[in-house]
């Protein structure tokens, strides 16, 4: 599978927004892992979407990978330095505007090359030390990731892996410092961080809002009337919930505790889950009579009130 974020989404370069997330939107719904368990060429194809989603979706990210400063998987590529770059580096005695004086004058020509050897002698005395420079990176995982904690290796430029730990309940574009992770120092100076920015992959069920998960729930017409006991996910596995008689689209039911951890406590969100009657695709002659039958004896206006 190629791992250029168009060709995963099936996107042209020139692609609008909006056309990106409807084709990522549709990936996730025929491939998600909650939808297809088992399978795992379905799950690769998610994970891939995901990914390019991420990266196309943040403008600021799509255009840095358009001009190639970074790869497929948000990393930095390293960039080709020229002798030019390091002719004109500071401490290069050689650089443009580091001339010792007239070409004939040998004298200072001298008395600069004493000096240098007076500086490097000084040097082995008293050898400079500083802290090593911090690194950023960036980091996608998925929602579920996100919720519950993790732990994800993380690919740097030069090659090396590095595992980083994901506290349960961190949210999109949260940061996560790695202590001693980044550049080395100098002399016995310490090295710096890795600063891992980490972004968080949309849910084609679950919405994050807060510690509380919010879904969408589609019932029958017969459990609205009827009421009942109907599946439902939660990020936990599935669960029944009551449904309770007259239920109309827009009633809301609170699972406590089914939300996320929150940060410092062991306490939990919510799971809020909005219900929506779904009327079947086709109609059936027998559901057409007896609707009819009903509306002749039963007749109610539910947009009674409202300006016409």
């Amino acid at each position: 599978m190629s791992d250029d974020p168009y060709t995963v989404l099936g996107v042209q370069k020139d692609a609008s927004a909006a056309d990106i997330k409807k084709a990522y939107r549709r990936i996730a719904k025929e491939c998600h892992p909650d939808l297809k368990p088992g399978d795992a060429k379905a799950e690769a194809k998610f994970k891939a979407a995901a990914a390019a989603y991420d990266l196309l979706k943040d403008p600021e990210t799509r255009t840095r990978y358009d001009n190639g400063e970074i790869d497929a998987s948000g990393q930095e590529r390293p960039q080709q330095q020229y002798y030019r770059d390091y002719a004109e580096a500071a401490g290069n005695p050689y650089r443009s505007g580091a001339a010792y004086g007239e070409p004939d004058d040998m004298s200072d020509i001298f008395a600069e090359f004493m000096r240098g050897r007076g500086q490097h002698s000084q040097q082995r005395t008293h050898q400079f030390h500083a802290p090593g420079h911090n690194l950023n990176y960036s980091l996608q995982i998925s929602f579920l990731d996100a919720v519950f904690g993790a732990s994800q290796k993380l690919t740097l430029p030069d090659g090396d892996r590095i595992e980083v730990k994901i506290p349960a309940g961190i949210t999109n574009g949260q940061t996560i410092r790695l202590r001693g992770k980044g550049a080395p120092g100098y002399g016995d100076g310490p090295a710096g961080d890795a600063l891992v920015s980490v972004s968080v992959a949309d849910h084609p069920v679950f919405d994050r809002q807060g510690d509380d998960i919010h879904i969408t729930l589609p019932i029958t017409i017969d459990e609205a009337v009827l009421g009942g006991k109907v599946p439902a996910p939660t990020i936990d596995g599935g669960v029944n919930v009551n449904v309770p008689a007259g239920t109309s689209s827009g009633k809301t039911l609170r699972l406590r505790g089914k939300g996320v951890k929150k940060r410092g406590s062991s306490d939990r969100g919510d799971q809020l889950i909005e219900l929506t009657v779904s009327v079947p695709d086709k109609i059936d002659d027998d559901l057409k009579t007896f609707m009819e039958s009903w509306r002749e004896t039963h007749r109610y206006d539910p947009r009674k009130g409202m300006p016409s």
